[in-house]
């Protein structure tokens, strides 16, 4: 088991290949709501 087995993680990385064991990166949602900026009223 190593680069050259598939169904391990390193396999996969190896390979260029996802699954189960190295699932992809989802993508974080943009939110379009701004945060208040907090004012320095005197």
């Amino acid at each position: 088991m190593g680069r050259g087995d598939r169904r391990t993680r390193q396999g996969k990385i190896s390979n260029g290949s996802y699954g189960k064991v190295r699932p992809r990166k989802k993508k974080k949602p943009e939110t379009t709501e701004q945060a208040p900026k907090a004012s320095n009223a005197e």
